[in-house]
């Protein structure tokens, strides 16, 4: 997909409403969470300009 800046999106949390969050990750990294409980664990985790896939820590590589 082009046109779709990396962030968070958040939607939902108004009543009798499911919350749906989307994080697009700076490097292309998608994921969606649906739930309180996932949306909240979800936004915890999720950095917006900083990419936690391509680190040396998540890609299991000791950092030098």
């Amino acid at each position: 997909m082009t046109g779709i800046a990396p962030g968070l999106s958040v939607r939902g949390l108004g009543r009798n409403e499911i919350p749906v969050a989307d994080w697009l990750c700076t490097c292309g990294h998608h994921e969606r969470a649906r739930g309180r409980n996932a949306v909240t664990e979800l936004t915890t985790r999720a950095r917006v300009q900083q990419c936690p896939h391509t680190t040396p820590i998540a890609s299991g590589r000791a950092a030098a």
